[in-house]
């Protein structure tokens, strides 16, 4: 089990926002609006020997302050407000409304915008305002109900309150919605701005192909005429390093440069991000000159990030070093450097070296939230070290009261590892009584233990239940479990392992076959008719015709004819043997003559002849379908029949058939020809 700090994902450093880097006084509603000075003019100043009159029914300032108070303190809001909101201003409701938010007040914010609706004071920053901290406070339902109950064309389109639904999405990880109602607002009169570009931006870090999906963005609006600032090439390094595009996110750096824009801390951390990727030490330590020259001193972020690049390129020593000089300048005062330095090691099987340093980061009393123990953990349990890994998830037990996804993962998955059943379950229950939702590498964990142990059926539970949150597949491992429910005599639960799979995408053709085996294996030739249906092409010679045989001696009669139109449909000829067990079927219900017919018919139009023991069988059991369909079958069956001589007249003529020839053609058998179907026969007619 790969740990929490994989080199492409979790082991990360978070880099500095790019909210508390670049402040813009457009951007509106954001945490940075506070600090930015708006911007005036000389000439709009107030001279302080002309004070403006104050508006008719205007409340005096102190009045104004005492209301602000009393509103924003009173433990019953709703008296408040009928008491005495209707003095205030959209903008005084507004400070209330923000600070609601900033001190996550989240009952009384929505009590107070309800308000605010209702009694009609509201503008485009209350919107704004709203949207922003309910994004905070994870509630997208009601900052989308906000938007969408913007009746006003105008204020709907406004870009503050678009930026703030966008963000919101972005910020819940709901990238894909962010781009459609991106779409949709376009459609209904939005012009976007640089802040609209850059929130959806900062949310392709977070996706697979996200780079791809920056360049779009980018390319859109340059289209538009807006200027690329610092933040946005900013945010665009840091979309290339989440995406593993060093040269682009260099060039990006290049370029920003090129235009003008100063790199400053976040321009840095991000580059360095990208150069840990492969672990490109000689232009990471270029680049820390570049910034020193720039009179820039490298921070916790940036020289956290340097130690990536180091332990990445494999300079432990050097790492050591650095995580010292950390030690020194009071950046190593919790466990991330530490594990970082440890993940390295313990993926190079530098284990005791990995563990030397977690006893070092002890001595020095580092809080720790568990990434440590969770790295050694997996370390011992992949090198196979299962009893030592088993005392340290005890031990970590036994010593913290702290628990999260990541080291309960690491627990989980030494005790998968050691076969320890009981501890896997009691870790479960712990992870279920602490309400910790397991994440995709849980259910990888326990699908691959529940597999190796053969217990298919508690794999295909949590299966249903990885499905279930929306987390990707793997199909190798499902794959293996199809084929294990399979063999476990459970084919209904690998038919539906197979459609979860299906729809989560793409999946191998030779997996096809495999179901259908285990279909047809375990008679669900419902569902094998399903597969075939939809995958007919991708099926062997040798698994269309054991479908066809299944499916003719116990397949749905009703199906029979379309079941062989789909195989002879992905190229498969159908051989005889198929169509007489068919024939057999129907010949067995009598009420199905009408489906024989219709088979008849439609074989010698697609190049399809009967056997003599086909049409013997039905010769025989002609009287079972009346006296009147006689001669349509019979007819049927000499256009399909090919027999040498003229073994098909006779028996025909023994059946009681006379058969008039188009004298255009002559009568075949007094000229020597075979009775094959391309003959033209006037008419046959059956004796009484």
């Amino acid at each position: 089990m790969s740990h929490a700090f994989s080199a492409t994902q979790t082991a990360q450093i978070p880099l500095l926002s790019s909210s508390t880097i670049f402040r813009r006084a457009n951007s509106l509603p954001n945490t940075v609006t506070a600090f930015a000075k708006p911007l005036t003019r000389a000439g709009n100043k107030v001279s302080s020997s002309r004070v403006a009159k104050k508006p008719s029914g205007a409340i005096s300032r102190s009045r104004r302050d005492a209301v602000l108070a009393e509103i924003q303190q009173s433990s019953d809001l709703e008296s408040a407000l009928a008491s005495s909101g209707r003095e205030l201003k959209v903008a005084d409701l507004n400070i209330v409304l923000r600070n609601f938010g900033k001190s996550s007040r989240w009952k009384d914010l929505i009590e107070l915008f309800g308000w605010m609706l209702k009694h009609g004071k509201i503008n485009a920053a209350s919107y704004s305002s709203y949207i922003k901290f309910m994004a905070e406070s994870r509630n997208t339902s009601k900052a989308l109900n906000a938007y969408k109950s913007i009746s006003d064309e105008t204020m709907r389109n406004n870009v503050s309150i678009c930026n703030s639904v966008l963000s919101c999405l972005v910020k819940n990880n709901s990238f894909d919605e962010a781009i459609d109602l991106f779409e949709r607002m376009k459609q209904s009169g939005l012009q976007p701005d640089v802040v609209t570009y850059s929130t959806l931006l900062a949310g392709c870090m977070k996706v697979k192909h996200g780079y791809t999906k920056a360049l779009e963005l980018v390319e859109e609006l340059e289209d538009h005429g807006i200027s690329m600032d610092n933040v946005i090439y900013g945010t665009l390094i840091a979309v290339c390093a989440s995406n593993c595009q060093c040269k682009e996110a260099e060039m990006y750096y290049t370029r920003m440069k090129a235009e003008g824009h100063s790199p400053n801390m976040y321009h840095y951390s991000a580059l360095l991000n990208a150069f840990s990727v492969k672990g490109n030490h000689q232009k990471a330590d270029e680049l820390i000159q570049d910034m020193k020259s720039a009179g820039l001193i490298p921070n916790k972020v940036v020289l956290t990030t340097l130690l990536k690049v180091y332990v990445k390129a494999g300079l432990f020593e050097k790492s050591k070093v650095l995580l010292s000089d950390l030690q020194v300048l009071g950046h190593a005062t919790d466990e991330m450097p530490y594990c970082i330095l440890m993940d390295g090691l313990s993926k190079s099987g530098k284990i005791d070296e990995a563990k030397a340093v977690f006893e070092e980061m002890n001595k020095r009393q580092v809080r720790s939230d568990g990434y440590s123990h969770s790295i050694i953990i997996s370390a011992l349990s992949s090198s196979g070290r299962l009893e030592e890994a088993k005392k340290w998830a005890a031990d970590y037990e036994a010593m913290y009261n702290k628990y999260d996804v990541v080291i309960l993962n690491a627990m989980l998955c030494a005790y998968c590892r050691a076969g320890d059943m009981e501890s896997v379950m009691q870790t479960m229950r712990k992870m279920d009584k602490l309400a910790i939702n397991p994440d995709q590498k849980t259910f990888h964990i326990l699908m691959t233990y529940f597999c190796k142990e053969k217990l298919y059926l508690l794999a295909y539970r949590t299966l249903q239940d990885m499905s279930s949150k929306g987390h990707p597949l793997e199909e190798e491992m499902l794959s293996s479990l199809i084929l294990g429910l399979g063999k476990a005599g459970a084919p209904s639960e690998a038919f539906s392992a197979y459609s979860i799979l299906k729809s989560d995408g793409v999946i191998s053709k030779t997996l096809h076959e495999k179901i259908l085996v285990i279909l047809i294996a375990g008679k669900r030739l419902k569902d094998a008719y399903v597969v075939a249906e939809e995958n007919a092409n991708l099926i062997s010679p040798q698994g269309a015709k054991k479908f066809l045989v299944a499916y003719m001696k116990s397949g749905d009669i009703n199906l029979i004819n379309d079941a062989l139109r789909v195989i002879h449909t992905s190229g498969y000829k159908i051989d005889q043997n198929a169509f007489h067990l068919a024939v057999s079927r129907y010949i067995t219900q009598p009420e199905k003559k009408e489906l024989l017919l219709q088979l008849l018919q439609w074989m010698p139009s697609h190049g399809y002849v009967v056997n003599s023991s086909t049409r013997n069988l039905i010769l025989r059991n002609s009287d079972l379908f009346g006296q009147q369909q006689v001669g349509i079958f019979e007819t049927s069956i000499l256009s399909l029949c090919y027999v040498p001589g003229n073994d098909a007249i006779q028996q025909l003529q023994v059946l009681g058939v006379k058969l008039d020839f188009n004298p255009g053609y002559g009568n075949p058998s007094s000229r020597g020809q075979k009775p094959w179907r391309n003959t033209r026969w006037k008419g046959i007619q059956v004796s009484s």
